[in-house]
């Protein structure tokens, strides 16, 4: 890589290019196991011999092991030794299924590890740092900390807010219309919007949508990309009375994608009844008057595990969670056509009396998909 020129940046301590050059690296491999490594953070590692060249990678494996120091120490073999450590997340320092990957370093002999972020889980939280620390490794943490919660906000989001972090995708007309007044929705968006919208569904852990949607479309919310059908997120219902039927798709697939039902408590038990036959997994939240609490709703789904939702909802539950203060990003498809008054809202009424009362959102990226654009909005932390 040449000379290691040194950059003071607001990162701390400065790190060289080079430094920087194989954290993108890190970075990017990390990127691959979003969506099917939950609950753990999806991690990308690089190993770099003291001449500059990478002796291993790897990234967080498919149900969060092994973990992607471990996959790069694995490939590296004997060459680790002396080498530069490069990850996005502090290397754990607890006995969990697998040793630490603190104390797999360490035995490895690398001589520094370059670390993105600290860990937020109380079994981390330093310790690993502080264990590499102590066997006189150096360790810098800071390089792309930025870059690297973007990665992991459905992790740290669940590790610092019991919840999974939550995205909202919407697609509608150029006047926010989502269907024609006789319910005609099919489709508004383009090929390349549908296509884009696979791809969320690829990198979410789950997705979830309203028993209305259930009732009124029957949809199969799988993942169709070609050769990433076998990504397609768990497939959550917020089903409040219990009416989605036995015979809808999505329960009646449920052995091939994890289907789970969320109710109000009061109906639990008449709901396990009605899915035993199936592999419907029914889970309880409480109730706030009519509606399920959403506040609960997604506590309970980060105890399963969760740390990345994707909702595919009509305007009624969008409106609920928009309310609920509970979307973190809107990415917004929008279609070059225009339905009118009398079509369908793309969100409900969220009853708001003033505009100082309104939901505020970033707008971070625009892009062309087709003949359409995608709009990615970002809620701005109060």
């Amino acid at each position: 890589m040449g000379k290691k020129r040194r950059t003071q940046s607001n990162d701390s301590p400065a790190f060289s290019e080079d430094d920087r050059h194989f954290m993108r690296v890190a970075l990017s491999l990390s990127k691959r196991g979003l969506g099917n490594v939950w609950p753990n953070p999806s991690v990308g590692c690089v190993l770099v011999s003291s001449d500059g060249t990478i002796v291993g990678r790897g990234h967080t494996q498919p149900g969060g092991r092994p973990h992607a120091e471990r996959v790069a120490l694995d490939l590296a073999g004997p060459l680790a030794r002396g080498a530069t450590a490069y990850v996005t997340l502090e290397p754990c320092s607890h006995v969990g299924k697998t040793p630490p990957c603190a104390t797999g370093l360490i035995k490895a002999g690398v001589s520094r590890v370059v670390s993105a972020l600290t860990d937020p889980d109380p079994r981390v939280s330093g310790r690993g740092h502080e264990m590499l620390r102590d066997a006189g490794i150096q360790v810098d943490v800071g390089l792309y900390a930025i870059d690297a919660r973007r990665v992991n906000e459905g992790f740290l989001s669940k590790a610092e807010r019991s919840r999974p972090f939550v995205t909202l995708k919407l697609a509608s007309t150029l006047d926010a219309r989502s269907a024609t007044a006789d319910g005609e929705s099919q489709w508004i968006t383009g090929a390349g919007a549908r296509e884009s919208g696979h791809m969320l569904r690829a990198n979410h852990d789950a997705i979830l949508v309203g028993a209305k949607t259930v009732i009124a479309d029957d949809p199969s919310l799988t993942c169709r990309l070609a050769g990433r059908s076998h990504h397609s997120p768990v497939r959550i219902i917020l089903d409040r009375a219990g009416d989605v039927p036995v015979t809808a798709k999505l329960v009646q697939t449920a052995d091939d994608v994890p289907t789970w039902l969320v109710t109000a408590d009061k109906n639990f038990a008449e709901l396990s009844e009605k899915f035993e036959k199936t592999a419907v997994k029914v889970i309880c939240a409480a109730c706030a008057g009519d509606h399920l609490d959403l506040h609960d709703v997604l506590r309970k789904l980060a105890d399963e595990g969760l740390t990345r939702v994707l909702v595919e909802s009509g305007g009624n539950l969008a409106a609920g969670l928009i309310r609920a203060r509970v979307i973190d990003r809107i990415i917004h498809f929008v279609a070059p056509s225009v339905i009118g008054g009398d079509g369908k809202a793309m969100i409900a009424d969220l009853g708001l009396k003033q505009l100082a009362d309104a939901p505020h959102f970033k707008r971070t990226s625009v892009r062309e998909v087709g003949a359409d654009i995608a709009v990615t909005y970002d809620k701005i932390t109060e």
